[in-house]
């Protein structure tokens, strides 16, 4: 995963985390999809062209997926996640690179484990989503459990108002079923990894 900071002339920053200021604008690029994230105070000209930079970087890398433009406190949910774990400043080569069709391919796992290998990365998300999976959790449960690791990774403590909020905002999201099994099974290891605890 990429994340570069935008310049008002649409210069091109690559950073390691990401601030959100409201007078910023970023590209995320997560081998797959690019997300571009602006400011409330950015300009409309600033705006259109940081499009046409992540619209030529598309075109470029022959991107089937559009770009997914998200503003300031009104981001989709499948890119909370992205953008929570960029202000912590998470190292990017520890995010998977890619999640493929988004759907959870457990077989290539269990065969991985089978064969007696240490899982990488993408193995223990894909085991850990597919336990989620299993659960049967409702979609608004996991809309809830995606919302409270959120805001507990941006604040700590978070009041069951907040909570509902947050959940009601990916709830609006195209995030799909299996998706938030595995943006929740992510976060959770990719946060163990940095020592948070939930």
């Amino acid at each position: 995963m990429i994340i570069y900071k935008i310049g008002p002339r649409g210069g091109l920053s690559k950073i390691r985390k990401g601030t959100f200021n409201n007078d910023e604008i970023f590209l995320v690029d997560d081998y797959k999809t690019l997300y571009l994230w602006y400011g409330n105070n950015t300009s409309e000209k600033a705006r259109e062209i940081a499009f046409k930079k992540a619209e030529k970087l598309r075109k470029e890398r022959k991107l089937s997926s559009p770009i997914q433009v998200n503003h300031q406190s009104k981001e989709y949910g499948s890119f909370l996640v992205i953008k929570d774990l960029l202000e912590k400043g998470t190292p990017v080569n520890q995010i998977k690179k890619e999640r493929g069709e988004l759907e959870i391919q457990i077989e290539d796992t269990l065969e991985f484990m089978e064969a007696g290998l240490e899982l990488d990365l993408e193995g223990m998300i894909t085991l850990k989503a597919h336990e989620l999976f299993q659960e049967g959790k409702s979609y608004e449960e996991l809309c809830t459990l995606l919302a409270q690791l959120q805001l507990f990774l941006l604040k700590g403590k978070a009041t069951e108002k907040e909570i509902r909020e947050k959940a009601r905002e990916i709830l609006k999201s195209s995030a799909t079923y299996e998706e938030l099994c595995w943006l929740i099974s992510e976060i959770k290891i990719l946060s163990e990894k940095n020592k948070h605890e939930f």
